[in-house]
């Protein structure tokens, strides 16, 4: 399971590869599967956790402060919250649907 639609808003299951050349979705990674996330940035100093939450706050077009790391914050597998309405979270979804086909 990639996603979980919650009451106030959507969790993102991620795997994260820091150091990589660019920054962007790269599609599904073990079991159960995780959507893989590459990100430029290193593995210090919450680099890499910054960059996860302003790609994919640019990504699905929605404020920084809506999305929230709650698990994860030192390792690479990270849960995502992010707060937004259900239809919204609809609108999440297909993009990462799109983007991953």
């Amino acid at each position: 399971m990639t996603y979980k639609i919650l009451p106030n808003g959507l969790l993102l299951f991620l795997y994260i590869q820091p150091g990589a050349s660019v920054t962007g979705l790269a599609g599904l990674f073990g079991d159960p599967a995780r959507i893989k996330l590459k990100v430029h940035a290193p593995p210090r100093d919450g680099e890499a956790n910054a960059e996860v939450i302003s790609f994919m706050a640019k990504k699905f077009g929605i404020k920084k402060t809506s999305l929230e790391i709650i698990r994860g914050e030192k390792g690479r597998q990270k849960d995502l919250q992010l707060s937004v309405s259900k239809e919204e979270s609809l609108r999440i979804i297909e993009i990462i649907e799109q983007e991953l086909s």
